[in-house]
């Protein structure tokens, strides 16, 4: 069983709530599994829980409730009032009504550990970095030195500080967390499969937001390579990539399209290239560009003249980052980065038709062909209940939202955008994964308002919004 990461965990716990799966319950079932593996390891009747003022806390209050005919000590650190999630909270007034024996402890001296068979160490669950202070290092200490058989609950508090709990046992929740050693109990809380394959806001959390202290430019600059033949697609392109919270944008095109473009947007940095398609001489311009960009995203507009496909050749091998999307997404044109294609797009580009394929059915081409290609695949189409699905080649993840008003021109030009904004922060998989989900929670919040008359440009104006956690 692979490991996951604290944010990983933390991406996962807000998909499940957004999947209607709460953390009161995913709570109740981790408390349940520790009390389990607590009653089958005690050594006696007589229990000591160190808890903090968090989730980790919260599960052991729960565990309490469930090893009601043990003698359970609960020893919060620090204050009750300072509980810092609600579900924690809700489960120590449950044990305040109920009369368990709890205690507030506000000095490390209070903890009597010696006069139990067990500890549950509660003080911390993941995430924890830096060097351990004051009641908690005190207590670590404290459990570390009574000489008891020690269960941390979900991974040893402190672990990867300067101070850690040397545990007997971890029982930790639904996937091993790196960096655990000895004993491990991975129990399962009843968080299924499909909550790791489908997308939620948990993976737009993963993306992170611009800082308070960042400078212009911190949060991505993107090149946008389009438009000739057709002026449109790059311009929403740039726009949904500015609206997804990259801090330049900047167009290149060629001549015949720039003041069409720039007139879209006074926000828009435009390019003007020579010709009215794309051509191998306007390389020179572009070097430049590219070198000077975060990520390049290409292929809207662009048409298929020749010159202009041996243009790309060139172009792509150039690039850090590229979002490839469109007239760009050619068999013979070396991609790498990020593919936005269709399923007809995808024939074209793979030689595999999908169409009439079941989602699940369409997984394994897929994967073969991201893993083999080195590439992420963001399929766009609606099939049964999934409206794009993702892959690296071996971690796969299907979209849900989105809506018929969606088949509308111009959203795949806009979904491009946001990826190449989300790239600009992140890796390529997390870029696609969440950037489908914010276009498709983008539409959705249009098609309340526009039903089947929305447009390209009526999902960007909704991308912040739907940026929103």
């Amino acid at each position: 069983m692979n490991p996951i990461f604290p944010e990983g965990m933390r991406a996962l716990d807000a998909n499940c709530t957004y999947f209607g799966l709460l953390p009161l319950q995913l709570m109740e079932n981790a408390g349940a599994a520790l009390a389990r593996e607590v009653r089958a390891r005690a050594p006696g009747k007589r229990i000591a829980i160190v808890a903090g003022r968090g989730n980790n806390g919260g599960d052991a209050f729960v565990a309490a409730r469930h090893l009601a005919d043990f003698r359970v000590a609960t020893y919060l650190l620090g204050r009750s009032r300072d509980i810092t999630t609600q579900e924690a909270k809700q489960n120590w007034q449950i044990l305040e009504t109920l009369d368990f024996d709890l205690i507030e402890v506000v000095d490390p001296q209070d903890l009597h550990l010696w006069d139990f068979d067990l500890i549950l160490d509660a003080i911390f669950g993941t995430g924890v970095r830096g060097v351990i202070k004051g009641l908690e290092a005190g207590a670590i200490d404290a459990i570390n030195s009574a000489g008891k058989p020690v269960i941390s609950v979900d991974v040893p508090s402190g672990l990867g500080t300067d101070k850690v709990v040397k545990s007997d046992l971890t029982v930790t929740f639904h996937r091993p967390k790196p960096g655990m050693t000895g004993e491990v109990v991975v129990a399962d809380i009843g968080i299924p499969p499909a909550a790791e394959f489908f997308v939620g806001p948990g993976d737009l959390w993963l993306v992170g937001k611009r800082a308070p202290e960042s400078h212009k430019g911190d949060s991505g600059r993107i090149l946008v390579i389009g438009g000739g033949p057709y002026t449109g697609a790059p311009a929403l392109t740039s726009m949904a990539a500015l609206r997804a919270g990259a801090d330049v944008v900047t167009v290149a095109t060629p001549k015949s399209a720039s003041s069409i473009i720039a007139g879209f947007s006074p926000n828009l940095i435009v390019r003007e290239l020579s010709g009215d398609h794309l051509l191998p001489e306007d390389l020179e311009i572009l070097k430049d560009l590219i070198a000077r960009h975060d990520v390049v995203v290409m292929g809207m507009g662009l048409g298929r003249d020749p010159e202009t496909q041996e243009a790309l050749a060139k172009i792509i091998p150039l690039c850090k980052k590229t979002v490839i999307d469109a007239d760009a997404l050619q068999p013979d044109l070396p991609l790498k980065g990020i593919v936005t294609p269709h399923v007809g797009e995808f024939k074209r580009i793979s030689g595999i038709a999908l169409s009439g394929a079941s989602f699940r059915e369409r997984i394994d081409p897929l994967k073969g062909y991201a893993r083999e290609k080195g590439l992420v695949v963001l399929l766009k189409g609606k099939v049964g209940p999934v409206s794009n699905l993702i892959t690296d080649g071996e971690i796969v993840r299907a979209n849900t939202n989105g809506n018929p008003g969606m088949t509308v021109g111009g959203t795949g030009d806009v979904l491009a955008g946001v990826a190449a904004a989300f790239y600009a922060r992140t890796s390529a998989l997390r870029a696609a994964t969440a950037a489908a989900f914010v276009n498709g929670r983008a539409g959705d919040l249009v098609y309340v308002e526009k039903d089947l008359g929305m447009v390209a440009t009526d999902v960007i104006e909704k991308i912040p919004e739907a940026m929103r956690l």
